[in-house]
């Protein structure tokens, strides 16, 4: 019965994770900590979505959308309770690099060419979304790991440039033609920025930039965006700001977005099929790194594969709704966190605070600046540039941080096409991960004067010519065991009176078929020469694998041993049956002798 209540358990945990926390709304004080929490980061969202569907190459009423239905869905299947989905300057940017050349490239009128990339953006949602999906259901979460910490931290601050310098031309109000490159078209609009801009535009762009950076100085916890916003607007519209040139908003669509499936075909979903898979998986990374910081604060259980699952079912009702790909933010979780919300309901409150807006307030947009939304986007990517990281990374290991550097200026220099960058990043940090498992490190021991064993080159320590003792730090697979070979053959060649090599194995984690045959085939040569090969050490999984391949057999089950000095002491015992004793090693002595028994499972 306990093993049935488990099965339901897991399932209700899946299909209805929410019901882990709604009943805690029966207490006044969650449900009002929720309500505060989501009507603040409403407030947020709002202008935020705004300019993000713009950044996108979407009208701003989009970024409306996508901050209704889909906000909701992802906290109710969610496992983070904090967690505020929605349109993200990252995914917006992806979004756009993915549907501009694709649209550009089919010679479409205006009108047209917008109703083809509202369609590209509903279908783009809903492949991001089924793709995390499938990640969630199969268990799959794993395979975001895949996008190392230097390459998403490469990526970032190269896309976060990337974001600011796509908005100069709404801050000085030019128009230029786009690249195919991101750095011409930034050069372009210098150029005709230098030339014609428009001081107007500049200007409302400065106040509201003015406006949100003094208000997060002096006046941290007021809703700076909302209030640029709001003064821009109004001013706006008190001075005609549209009349003198300034590009505003325009009308909003009145009403609640409709449910329909976008159309499509099996070409079109070919050819957004890469953009959607790094889509998914750069946008959960952002949503999961957040989660997982909250809920290590709040202690609270997360599910990688249920966030999966929450957030793959709000992106496909994103793209039902005529949204586009959304994923968990960095900032306005930072703000619902800060808020004091409790549940998922929050992000219900957020949702239900757009849909108000959508019905009743979306004239008063109407005079929004775009210079405004330029600087809202400028500001929220500011903090994306990160510097440390890399210095970190490169300090850590150099590969890693070689791997930022060319990641992050492959982003520069390919955009708008980012999966380039993302992909030449995975595989560098894969192939610089192989070639070091392919040269791990490998020693010969010694007696170090503390009586510890050392690396006998590193610390300059005598050794003994009849007795070698090895160690391989890293697991024994087909990419490195020709290079154990080699080293152990070696140290073989540089002793003509060796009689002995222990290999101490406990480094050796796991062992694959080349590698046992590897440890074979040392045997049986070195053998042939009069030199015999003891183990020591061997972790349990490497002992069952020998026992299960007969290596156990072929060595002799006596040369196997728990301790480097228990196998020390039984090559010492040889040679002294020889009347050999003439050993840096002779300082090792062992009260009790144990060798391994079988480890069979």
């Amino acid at each position: 019965m306990s093993g049935v209540r488990e099965f339901v358990a897991g399932w209700q945990r899946m299909l209805a994770p929410f019901m882990e926390w709604i009943g805690e709304l029966k207490n006044p004080a969650t449900l009002r900590a929720d309500f505060i929490a989501g009507v603040t980061v409403a407030l947020v969202l709002v202008p935020q979505s705004m300019a993000y569907a713009q950044l996108a190459g979407l009208p701003p009423y989009i970024g409306l959308y996508a901050s209704f239905v889909p906000v909701m869905i992802a906290a109710l299947m969610g496992s983070s309770r904090q967690l505020a989905t929605g349109p993200v300057a990252v995914v917006s940017l992806m979004t756009a690099a993915a549907l501009g050349p694709m649209v550009s490239s089919m010679g479409l009128s205006p009108q047209e060419s917008l109703a083809t990339y509202l369609g590209l953006a509903a279908l783009l949602a809903i492949l991001v979304g089924l793709f995390q999906m499938l990640l969630g259901l199969f268990r799959l979460g794993v395979l975001v790991d895949f996008l190392s910490h230097p390459v998403v931290v490469g990526f970032t601050n190269g896309a976060a440039i990337i974001i600011g310098t796509s908005q100069l031309s709404k801050l000085f109000g030019v128009t230029v033609e786009k690249a195919d490159h991101h750095y011409q078209t930034v050069w372009w609009v210098l150029v005709a920025a230098s030339q014609n801009t428009h001081m107007l535009t500049l200007a409302m762009g400065m106040l509201a930039l003015i406006v949100m950076i003094l208000l997060k100085k002096f006046a941290p916890k007021a809703p700076n965006v909302l209030l640029a916003v709001v003064i821009t607007t109004l001013l706006s519209w008190a001075f005609g700001y549209q009349s003198l040139g300034g590009s505003v908003v325009g009308e909003v669509p009145v009403g609640l977005p409709g449910i329909s499936l976008p159309g499509f075909d099996m070409t079109t979903v070919l050819n957004l099929g890469a953009a959607a898979v790094t889509i998914s998986l750069i946008g959960f990374m952002e949503a999961i790194a957040i989660a997982k910081a909250m809920a290590a604060e709040t202690r609270q259980r997360l599910d990688t594969n249920q966030e999966l699952l929450g957030q793959g079912l709000s992106n496909v009702t994103a793209g039902l709704f005529g949204a586009y790909p959304v994923s968990g933010s960095f900032s306005r979780s930072a703000v619902n966190m800060s808020a004091g919300a409790k549940t998922g309901f929050s992000s219900i409150v957020t949702g239900s605070v757009v849909a108000i807006t959508l019905l009743f307030l979306t004239p008063l947009l109407y005079h929004l600046p775009q210079a405004t939304l330029a600087a809202v986007i400028i500001m929220a990517v500011v903090n994306l540039v990160k510097i440390a990281p890399i210095k970190h990374a490169m300090k850590v290991q150099k590969h890693d941080g070689v791997v930022a550097i060319i990641t992050f200026g492959l982003t520069l220099i390919l955009a708008p096409h980012l999966e380039k960058s993302i992909i030449v990043g995975v595989l560098l940090s894969l192939g610089l991960f192989l070639y070091r498992s392919m040269r791990p490190r490998f020693a010969e021991l010694s007696i170090h004067p503390d009586g510890t064993f050392r690396d006998a080159q590193a610390h300059n320590l005598p050794r003994c010519d009849y007795i070698s003792v090895l160690r391989f730090d890293g697991s024994l697979y087909f990419a490195n065991a020709g290079y154990f070979e080699t080293r152990v053959l070696r140290n073989v060649a540089s002793k003509p009176d060796l009689r002995f090599v222990i290999l101490d194995l406990e480094g050796v984690n796991e062992i694959d078929a080349t590698g046992e045959g590897a440890i074979g085939a040392l045997c049986e040569r070195l053998g042939h020469a009069g030199i015999k090969v003891l183990i020591a050490r061997p972790k349990r999984q490497t002992m069952q694998i020998f026992e299960r391949s007969g290596l156990r057999e072929q060595v002799g089950a006596e040369h196997f041993f728990r301790t480097r000095t228990d196998a020390i002491e039984f090559a010492r015992d040889k040679l002294a049956a020889e009347g050999i004793d003439d050993s840096p090693l002779s300082p090792v002595r062992s009260t009790r002798r144990t060798r391994l028994e079988p480890q069979t499972s």
